[in-house]
């Protein structure tokens, strides 16, 4: 049975469970029925950047027949993972659009039936708009990809952005406010090492405030109120 201990991935050993994973569907499955993940969030960004070495959860887009579901819990009893551990519960959260498996790019292919597709740079940074959130990685990811690309020489514009929002959700309506101040101030900032730094500590601080006062109410942070109780703790210490 699989662990409920939050499991730590990397890129090297992410690559290992997908490759197990590919060989557990094509045992349950056969060798012609292929399988799709669209890597999104913490995966895809270690997937394609060297700026973050881990992420503690595996979201994607999954379009498998159901014999994906027990290959996932035979990869995640062999290396002693979570439960869910590669899931799709963020296509239930306002990060999500159909769009993505059009705008999905190729990664890789195991074992000939599991083809795995991530999220290219300015529809990544789209959906951690979307999200925003403050006590996780959204915006230290948001920074990284954007200062990744500088380096290459191959700089993301305001307006590629701007055209990922619009194509994944319609138009900038539904993007937190804060989320829009940030890119805003962010795309006029040309230190992006210096201020990766800053934004990763406060999402740290952040999150230890919140686990903090979790341990005290009886779990009572949930991503719907998160940033509420964020802005009141930040409140009392001022």
């Amino acid at each position: 049975m699989s662990s409920n201990v939050l499991a730590v991935f990397t890129k090297d050993n992410l690559d290992t469970y997908l490759k197990e994973l590919a060989k557990e569907f094509r045992k349950l499955n056969g060798a012609a029925v292929h399988a799709e993940i669209i890597l999104i969030g913490g995966a895809a960004i270690l997937a394609n950047y060297g700026f973050r070495d881990m992420t503690t959860d595996v979201d994607a887009v999954i379009h498998a027949t159901s014999y994906m579901k027990d290959a996932i819990n035979r990869v995640g009893d062999k290396f002693d993972l979570p439960n869910g551990w590669l899931n799709s519960d963020f296509t239930r959260t306002s990060s999500y659009s159909a769009k993505l498996d059009e705008i999905s790019v190729y990664y890789k292919t195991y074992s000939n039936v599991l083809n795995i597709r991530t999220v290219s740079a300015e529809y990544l940074i789209a959906m951690k708009l979307q999200s925003g959130r403050k006590y996780k990685n959204d915006l230290s990811d948001i920074i990284g990809i954007l200062s990744e690309h500088q380096k290459l020489g191959h700089p993301i514009t305001l307006e590629a952005i701007s055209s990922a929002v619009v194509t994944l959700y319609g138009s900038w309506h539904d993007i937190p406010n804060y989320s829009r101040d940030f890119i805003e101030k962010v795309m006029h900032n040309n230190n992006y090492e210096q201020l990766y730094r800053s934004i990763l500590w406060q999402e740290k601080l952040a999150r230890e405030m919140l686990i903090d006062f979790n341990s005290n109410h009886d779990d009572a942070v949930v991503e719907s109120n998160a940033d509420d109780i964020l802005a009141s703790l930040k409140r009392k210490i001022k």
